[in-house]
């Protein structure tokens, strides 16, 4: 057994069962056990790999946007370029490298990344030395300084933890993890029913309710319609709140069971962009799209800078370069350009902006038809 396994039986044993959403939170970022807190997850040789180490289109092409995004606020002379969850530096560096073609952005970006892993912090100073003149390192978005900000969320609010509900018997129960007879870890369900949902759903479906990744979005919003910008959130999720159990864990690029080995898997769980979006509009933000993420990154251009990579490479280049195209706007239930979504969350002062055609309407953030 782990030594976090070890700890979270035994958290169990003294208080009694615990919720899924605080056995995510010490998987993933207990202090001295946690996932994120040992190890650098990425690439080849760790246990995913997210779009910016696919290819460095994507953080050139994300860079493109932030700076235009920039010159639309007004070029404003400093800036808060703020990254969530910013992995090994990869997109931020390539971001930055972009950015220089529009004048005046690099001067006045102030990079800010909220990052609680040690390890990732080391690999993000490497990544980003000598690029920007400072970098500051926040554990939460609580502390990032005021001012006009331009936010870059990839693949952040997936690791966010979860609160889980059961359908049964007519009510919804919350999941919980307690212990079995034989002291491993198992799923249960609460005694008392959860009077606040009142959601329709069969005989056992279960219901995701993403508190945290709540809280944080309608902090940001909040801090966004104050100052001013935007975030660009990118995720793998739905565009509607609806059942379905989306909790999983990955190692070694294969999905395993979440309660084997706490701290040595990824978790993670489907984004919700309709309860991000309600979020961010009760703060008083505006939403553009959500779209996928193959509608976003064609709409910026990225045949064509494929093409220029393509033409100034060898043969051998130009069919890596094509197939991480591919990969980046791969269409089906699981290709990345379709199971990642892009949405905007911004000034009510801004115009739309580029990649998206349209706002989210209320209506539409709550699920309803529009």
């Amino acid at each position: 057994m782990s030594r976090l396994k070890s700890e979270i039986a035994a958290i169990i044993a003294a208080e009694g069962p615990i919720s899924v959403e605080r056995f995510m939170a010490l998987a993933l970022g207990h202090p001295r056990h946690g996932y994120y807190m040992t190890r650098d997850p990425f690439g080849r040789a760790g246990d995913f790999i997210t779009a910016p180490e696919v290819s460095q289109m994507f953080g050139e092409l994300v860079g493109l946007w932030v700076a235009s995004v920039w010159q639309t606020m007004g070029a404003p002379g400093k800036l808060r370029l703020v990254e969530l969850g910013p992995g090994r530096g990869t997109l931020m560096a390539d971001l930055l490298r972009a950015g220089r073609v529009l004048p005046g952005f690099s001067e006045a970006v102030d990079v800010h990344l909220v990052e609680t892993s040690p390890v990732l912090r080391a690999a993000q100073k490497a990544s980003l030395a000598g690029r920007v003149a400072a970098l500051h390192w926040h554990d939460r978005v609580e502390d990032l300084p005021p001012g006009p900000a331009i936010i870059v969320a990839n693949e952040f609010f997936d690791a966010l933890p979860v609160r889980q509900f059961v359908r049964q018997g007519g009510v919804w129960r919350e999941r919980l993890v307690g212990l079995g007879a034989d002291g491993r870890l198992v799923f249960g369900l609460a005694a008392e029913p959860e009077p606040r949902l009142t959601q329709q759903a069969g005989e056992g479906a279960v219901l995701e309710v993403p508190l945290v990744g709540h809280g944080i979005m309608r902090a940001l919003a909040q801090r966004l319609v104050a100052d001013g910008g935007a975030l660009l959130a990118i995720d793998y999720g739905h565009l509607a709140t609806a059942p379905g159990d989306t909790l999983q864990a990955m190692k070694d690029h294969k999905p395993v069971d979440p309660l084997i080995e706490p701290g040595e898997a990824d978790l993670t769980a489907h984004v919700d962009f309709a309860a991000l979006g309600r979020a961010a509009l009760a703060a008083g933000a505006v939403l553009q799209g959500p779209v996928t993420q193959r509608v976003f990154l064609e709409a910026l251009g990225l045949g064509a800078r494929a093409e220029r990579l393509q033409r100034s490479g060898s043969p051998d280049q130009a069919r890596a370069i094509a197939g991480q195209r591919e990969r980046l706007v791969e269409g089906g239930r699981t290709g990345m350009g379709e199971l990642f979504k892009v949405m905007a969350v911004t000034h009510p002062g801004l115009p739309m902006l580029p990649g998206f055609d349209r706002l989210t309407t209320p209506a539409e953030a709550s699920g309803e038809e529009p």
